[in-house]
């Protein structure tokens, strides 16, 4: 029998219910609408978080819009419930999870098929995908962090920079951006961050970037050239298009430029460095690692703007808007 089956005391069986945001067909933003749907079931290897706080993301919208249909080679089953990041308390663990208790403060990265996202109560996530919140991390930051952190770490593994080498962080005041700069420099990377409008430019700097400039009204290269006379040693591009396009001149032919999957559009000519495209690793060791750091630094997830739950329609509408950082959702 199910895991989650409940008995009344006539007998009758029923299902454990949560409230959730959903989706009962991809489209627009109205399609979201707020409902009790059934708890999700826990595996043997699995974690259940009472989700306190989950991240409202570009992609987030992407997907709303059906474009991840069958892409990960699952087909979609509605209704449907979006999140990829989120944090919050440990509600139950499967029988082979030794890990975590319940009641601790934890975070994941998720992929909301086939078993949901975290756009409600509760999210269930494989354990090996699940950390500790570290202690001076709130909840509220950790809850929209997991997915761009990791793949900024996973990036900057990847370009292998070593201390006083020069980085481009292209959409530094976004949420995988300003995240990068940050693990940028807690390594003794030189980060010139190209940003997005004042309020970005501020944020950049603040976080720790040696120089900060606007990518929608400075002249990139002449800031490059004057960073690095010699040329950039490498790039981590979080925003795709002409600028980004134009700004990778920067780098020199020897250097390197990583590009996670998923940032569009991509670049319709070459530069003249390598480019390779990734993924973040959101195993226990990219969690483990990005926790240490966190510990050791004052890494900040900066949140923009936070919407109730009831209110994901306003947040996906504000992903449309100039914001710096992330948005998040408060679930609990």
């Amino acid at each position: 029998m199910d895991s989650r089956v409940e008995r009344t005391t006539g007998g009758a069986v029923v299902m454990p219910q949560m409230d959730a945001v959903v989706l009962d067909r991809f489209g627009g933003i109205d399609e979201l609408s707020s409902r009790r749907i059934p708890l999700p079931e826990v595996g043997d290897d699995d974690v259940l978080i009472r989700v306190e706080f989950a991240g409202a993301a570009s992609w987030d919208a992407v997907e709303r819009e059906g474009h991840y249909d069958g892409a990960f080679g699952i087909a979609s089953t509605f209704p449907y419930v979006l999140g990829w990041d989120a944090a919050g308390t440990v509600a139950a663990v499967g029988r082979n999870v030794t890990r975590f208790g319940v009641g601790e403060r934890v975070y994941a990265a998720t992929m909301p098929v086939p078993r949901g996202g975290f756009y409600a109560e509760y999210g269930v996530v494989e354990a090996e995908f699940v950390a500790r919140v570290p202690d001076r991390l709130p909840t509220e930051q950790a809850g929209a962090m997991a997915w761009d952190a990791l793949t900024a770490l996973s990036g900057l593994d990847l370009l292998g920079l070593r201390p006083d080498e020069t980085l481009m962080v292209f959409g530094a005041s976004g949420g995988l951006g300003h995240m990068a700069v940050q693990l940028a420099r807690h390594s003794g990377i030189r980060v010139l961050a190209v940003a997005s409008g004042d309020d970005g430019v501020a944020l950049a700097r603040r976080l720790g970037a040696d120089d900060a400039i606007d990518g929608r009204k400075d002249d990139v290269l002449a800031a490059a050239l004057e960073f690095a006379p010699g040329g950039l040693d490498a790039a981590l591009v979080t925003a795709g298009g002409e600028a980004a396009e134009r700004s990778l001149r920067a780098i020199k032919n020897s250097g390197r430029i990583a590009w996670p999957n998923g940032v569009l559009p991509m670049p319709a000519t070459s530069p003249g460095a390598t480019v390779s495209h990734y993924d973040g690793d959101r195993s226990r060791t990219g969690t483990d690692r990005l926790n240490a750091i966190i510990e050791a630094s004052s890494f900040e997830v900066h949140i923009a703007r936070t919407f109730p739950w009831e209110r994901a329609e306003d947040a996906h509408r504000a992903l449309n808007d100039h914001y710096v950082g992330k948005l998040a959702l408060k679930i609990g």
